[in-house]
C-alpha cells in the first residue's frame, strides 16, 4: 500500500513539477526586466532546476521538492506584481480606447476609428464621436479573419441599426511601436487588451483588402432585445479598460473568450466547447447552436460566408457594408 500510495503522489506531482517548469522558464525569457542574454541564462537555469526535481521525485529527495514547491511560490508572486504599463507609445491605430455612455435609448462612443486604409503603412487617422438610437438596433453580424491558417481566427462583432448604420467591435492585443505578434509571448503578459469600435470600412477593410486576411462574415440569429445586451456588455468591457488596463493573453483572454464572457455575463447560454478555443472552428459551433443559418449544410454554409475578393473587387468606399453582406444567408430572413 505505501508503494502505491508512492507511485500515486509521483504521478501526480511529476506533471505538476513538469508545466511549472516550462511556464516559468518560458515567463522569466518574455518577463524578466533584464537583456535577452540575461533572460535566456535564467530560463535555463530554472530548466536544469526543474529538471533535477523531476529527477528528485524518483530518488525520493522531498527536500529538492519542497525547495522547488518555495522558489515557484515565489514566481506566482513576481508575476502577480506585474502590471500593465501606463506610459507606452501604442502603434496608431491603437493610440486611443473607445469608450460609450448609454442614456436611455442613445449610445454615445467617443474615439470610434474611423481609418483610410491604402497600405498597412499608409494611412489617414480619424477618430470620432458617434451617436446610434438603440430603439433602431436590428442585427448582430460575425466576422472571422483567418490569418494563421484553418485553425485560428480573428473574430469580430458588428450591429446593425435600422436605416443602414453599422459599428463593429474588436477584442484584440494593444501593439506598442516596434511590437509584433507572437501567440506565445501573447500569453506572457507583452501586451494589453483594448476594445475598438470602428467602422466596418476601417475594421474589416483592413483585413480584407490591405492584409490579404481570408475574412468570412456570418449573420447571427439574435434578437434586438438580445443585441442591445450583448453591445451594453461591449461598451462596459471598453469604459472598464479605459479605467484600468488590463494584459492580453492568447490562450484565456482574446478576442473569442472575450465574447463569451460577455454574453455569459449578460445572461446568455454559451456551452462549454473545444471550439470557443480553437476559434476557426467556431462556425461549426454556431450552426449547432442554431445561431447562424442552418437551411445550408454547414460547408455550403462556410463556403458562402467568404466575403474578401467581393470586398477587394468593390473597394472601401461607400456601400462597402452592402456590398459584402450580398449572398450571405440571414436566419433571420
Amino acid at each position: 500500500m505505501r508503494r502505491a500510495g508512492l507511485f500515486i503522489l509521483i504521478a501526480i506531482l511529476f506533471p505538476a513539477v513538469a508545466l511549472a517548469s516550462a511556464w516559468t522558464v518560458l515567463a522569466f525569457f518574455y518577463r524578466l526586466p533584464m537583456p535577452e542574454t540575461g533572460r535566456i541564462a535564467a530560463a535555463a537555469l530554472f530548466g536544469l532546476f526543474g529538471l533535477a526535481t523531476l529527477i528528485a521525485l524518483f530518488t525520493r529527495r522531498w527536500r529538492v521538492v519542497g525547495v522547488f514547491a518555495v522558489v515557484f511560490a515565489g514566481v506566482l508572486i513576481w508575476w502577480s506584481s506585474i502590471t500593465p504599463p501606463r506610459d507606452v507609445t501604442f502603434v496608431p491605430e491603437d493610440a486611443r480606447q473607445v469608450t460609450g455612455r448609454i442614456e436611455g435609448d442613445r449610445l454615445t462612443l467617443t474615439d470610434t476609428r474611423n481609418f483610410t486604409w491604402r497600405s498597412q503603412t499608409d494611412f489617414t487617422e480619424s477618430w470620432e464621436t458617434r451617436s446610434y438610437d438603440l430603439s433602431k438596433l436590428r442585427t448582430v453580424d460575425l466576422f472571422m479573419s483567418y490569418w494563421a491558417g484553418p485553425e485560428m481566427a480573428h473574430t469580430i462583432v458588428s450591429f446593425g441599426f435600422e436605416g443602414g448604420e453599422r459599428i463593429a467591435w474588436s477584442i484584440e492585443a494593444r501593439y506598442r511601436v516596434g511590437g509584433t505578434y507572437s501567440p506565445i509571448a501573447g500569453a506572457f503578459k507583452t501586451d494589453t487588451l483594448i476594445v475598438i469600435a470602428a467602422d466596418e470600412r476601417d475594421l474589416i477593410g483592413l483585413r480584407t483588402n490591405v492584409r490579404g486576411e481570408d475574412v468570412h462574415l456570418y449573420r447571427l440569429n439574435v434578437s434586438p432585445d438580445d443585441a442591445r445586451i450583448f453591445l451594453a456588455g461591449y461598451v462596459e468591457d471598453a469604459n472598464a479598460l479605459a479605467a484600468k488596463p488590463q494584459f492580453y493573453n492568447s490562450i484565456t483572454t482574446n478576442c473569442t473568450t472575450a465574447i463569451v464572457r460577455i454574453l455569459r455575463l449578460v445572461g446568455a447560454s454559451v456551452p462549454t466547447d473545444w471550439r470557443l478555443l480553437v476559434n476557426g472552428y467556431l462556425p461549426g459551433y454556431l450552426y449547432d447552436q442554431k445561431r447562424v443559418d442552418t437551411k445550408l449544410p454547414l460547408a455550403e454554409l462556410i463556403e458562402r460566408s467568404r466575403i474578401s475578393d467581393r470586398a477587394k473587387a468593390f473597394g472601401l468606399g461607400p456601400g462597402f457594408s452592402e456590398e459584402i453582406r450580398h449572398g450571405v444567408p440571414d436566419p433571420n430572413t
